[in-house]
């Protein structure tokens, strides 16, 4: 059973849901459910409640929650925005991010929405900068919008040569704390490191006067600028970008030649600077390779094999796209143009399967006219092949969607989860196992359906899926949505020595998102994959012979 406060909250998410999806009255009636509860007759509201009552969770509310955009979970943190102007601000201008919302609110888009003008646009602008200032962690991507700001902020100033990103954002974590710069200045480091902290957008400076600054931007923005001289960029790189683990380890091994690398200089064992003007010189010098930054987490990749990474010229195609059919707001066609401007060779598009509803799922004949308007694109030639893929729930059971004969029409499928999320961690593992044995299932999605700085992912046990898939020939997906980035990259060693293949899908929902796929490239980066160990780095026959091999060994298994 559960309290009478889980479902005061459950009914009130699932109302502000509604409001964000442009149902105002469907949020009132949950609203006045949520008040008073005992004099509900709305049989889809009994129907929440007895859900909430037997299991905890509700699958109305999983639903509503996979269908809204992941960045409408972080605009709802900001004072001046509630549901209501969420929506008009999405319908009015297309945003869904923070990061959009912010350069709406600077260039005068917001101001000039309707029902807005300026002086809410500029309440909303001082919420966002409280929002930063409160110290939560950036999304990767916005992240790097931030920084570059920083760097062009710090290119500008007398006597700076050179200028580089640092921090956890040069290591490519997920999230990132701050913004970290180092500038290499041909004059006075001190002087350039003043110039930039009487700049007009710097609302308070620590460290003025000296060659490190903690700044921060009348917009809330947090970051840190090292100026230093050209012969110590090298170091002060290094240290800047980290992690402390990466550092001791490579000050250990400074000291096993009996030599000492300070914050700015390497000294060998006659207290000679070695000259190291770039990062690449402190690790030669240091009888090491270089060690791409986003290896740089632990110090054991010190002394290691430094694996040839995988980039992102090494894929060849993406296989998790949503279209119009489902909740994507692109058409096939136009898909099809952006994957062909990114020189890739196939894309595979994989609308939400018919139990997603609240997303738009395809029933059997929406699959028909799916695959028709498919064909009709690869006929005309866009440079790019098409695969018809499909996402389709694991459902609560371990059953993946729709029937076997439906399932027989895709190229590969996609099996996630989206419902029931509440599963302890025996019944997911279970449930996710059970799904692995369908010999349709070519890529398991997003696996711990977190979302970063919303939701924690779900309680499951990777290493046993991992055993599963491996000798199962199915892939695991690295989810490039900036919200996702799932599975995390910790686990990819784990996969890989599993045998896993790691399919990198951006999840896109418009023809921009397919941006995305650059953001899980660096997450496989960080886990030590190659193009070897990716999916899609094979070509369209290459993906298409998987999913046939999978199907092969899963029905020889006694797969359904």
């Amino acid at each position: 059973m559960t309290t009478d406060r889980a479902l005061s909250r459950t009914l009130e998410e699932i109302a502000v849901l509604h409001e964000l999806a442009g149902d105002p009255a469907a949020a009132r009636r949950y609203r006045a459910a949520q008040r008073a509860p005992d004099t509900v007759r709305d049989p889809e509201i009994l129907s929440v409640i007895e859900d909430v009552s037997l299991t905890g969770g509700s699958v109305m509310l999983d639903a509503l929650r996979e269908a809204t955009p992941e960045g409408f979970f972080e605009l709802l943190r900001l004072a001046t925005l509630g549901p209501a102007r969420i929506r008009r601000v999405h319908e009015g201008l297309g945003i869904t991010t923070m990061a959009e919302l912010e350069q709406a609110a600077r260039d005068g888009r917001l101001a000039a929405l309707p029902r807005f003008g300026p002086t809410l646009a500029s309440k909303v602008a001082r919420s966002i900068a409280q929002y930063r200032a409160d110290g939560v962690p950036l999304l990767l991507p916005h992240a790097q919008a931030e920084a570059q700001r920083v760097v062009e902020a710090a290119r500008s100033r007398p006597g700076v040569t050179e200028v580089v990103v640092a921090g956890e954002l040069r290591r490519h974590l997920e999230l990132v704390r701050e913004v970290v710069v180092v500038a290499a200045c041909a004059g006075d480091p001190g002087a350039a490191a003043a110039a930039l902290a009487h700049a007009p957008e710097i609302e308070a400076a620590t460290g003025a006067g000296t060659r490190e600054l903690a700044l921060r931007y009348s917009d809330g923005l947090r970051a840190r600028v090292h100026c230093v001289a050209p012969a110590e960029f090298g170091v002060t790189v290094l240290r800047a970008t980290g992690s402390a683990a990466h550092l001791r380890a490579l000050e250990a091994r400074a000291r096993q030649r009996g030599w000492v690398l300070t914050d700015t200089e390497l000294r060998d064992a006659a207290a000679h600077i070695v000259h190291t003007p770039t990062e690449a010189d402190v690790y030669a010098a240091l009888g090491l390779p270089f060690i791409p930054p986003e290896l740089r987490e632990t110090g054991d990749e010190v002394g290691a094999v430094v694996p040839s990474l995988v980039t992102l010229a090494d894929l060849r195609g993406v296989l998790h796209c949503h279209s119009h059919f489902s909740d994507g707001a692109g058409s096939i066609a136009e898909l099809a143009r952006e994957a062909q401007r990114r020189g890739w060779s196939y894309l595979g598009v994989t609308d939400h399967s018919q139990s997603a509803r609240m997303a738009g799922g395809l029933s059997a004949d929406d699959v028909r006219r799916q695959h028709d308007e498919i064909d009709a694109v690869n006929a005309g030639g866009p440079g790019v092949r098409i695969l018809k893929g499909v996402e389709a729930d694991i459902l609560p059971c371990g059953r993946v969607d729709y029937p076997e004969a439906v399932l027989d029409r895709f190229d590969f499928v996609i099996a996630s989860v989206h419902t029931r999320m509440g599963m302890n961690e025996a019944q997911m593992t279970t449930r996710v196992l059970k799904a692995l044995e369908d010999p349709h299932v070519t890529i398991l999605g997003h696996p711990t359906g977190r979302l970063l700085l919303t939701r924690e992912g779900f309680p499951i046990d990777l290493d046993a899926i991992f055993a599963a898939a491996g000798p199962a020939g199915v892939a695991v997906e690295l989810n490039s949505d900036p919200h996702r980035l799932d599975v995390d990259w910790r686990a990819l060693r784990a996969a890989r020595a599993h045998g896993v293949r790691i399919s990198i899908g951006p999840d896109a929902h418009t023809p921009a998102a397919l941006e995305h796929t650059a953001l899980g490239v660096g997450m496989a980066r960080k886990g030590g994959l190659t193009a070897a160990d990716v999916l899609n780095c094979g070509s369209a026959d290459d993906v298409l012979a998987f999913a046939a091999r999978r199907r092969e060994v899963a029905l020889s298994a006694g797969g359904r």
